[in-house]
């Protein structure tokens, strides 16, 4: 009975040990691909949310100023052609 526990005490180790092995080797992986993606997107020049963002709420601040420059043109010819 003690030799039965022991075989599959060792099983149960072996086991545990390939577990982690291969936990190992997953992060690993994930790292390796991660950097590569990081790499890969680095080189596209791919500009990132933040800089979008504060692009998109420069150009809606220029057609805001572009409206009322058209208003106040469109106010002074008026008054011109009166």
């Amino acid at each position: 009975m003690q030799t039965r526990n022991k075989m599959f005490d060792d099983i149960s180790q072996l086991m545990t040990n390939a577990m982690g092995v291969a936990q190992g080797a997953r992060e690993e992986a994930e790292n390796a691909m991660k950097s590569l993606m990081d790499r890969w997107l680095a080189d596209r020049d791919f500009v990132t949310r933040e800089e979008f963002d504060a692009v998109r709420i420069m150009a809606q601040k220029a057609r805001e100023e572009n409206a009322a420059l058209e208003a106040r043109i469109a106010a002074l010819e008026e008054k011109l052609g009166k």
